[in-house]
């Protein structure tokens, strides 16, 4: 019978016991992220100028890349 326990044995338990969970705890920031941004852009939709700023920005942008679009191909 082998009796001797090394301190392989007790560094690896003692290591299972204290992981820390980075992955998780990158994966938990994401999740918490992604609801403030939620939460903010449904806060500023209820908002009726957030909501006039949002469409209007939205529209510029479509116009400018509609307008690019349209140059590339020889339209304008």
């Amino acid at each position: 019978m082998n009796a001797i326990m090394t301190n392989f044995d007790n560094e690896s338990s003692k290591a299972r016991e204290t992981r820390n969970w980075d992955g998780l705890s990158e994966i938990d920031q994401a999740i918490r992220d992604n609801r403030l941004m939620e939460y903010r852009v449904k806060k500023s939709w209820a908002d009726p100028w957030g909501r006039k700023l949002t469409i209007l920005g939205v529209s510029l942008i479509v116009a400018v890349f509609a307008f690019l679009a349209g140059a590339s191909f020889g339209l304008w």
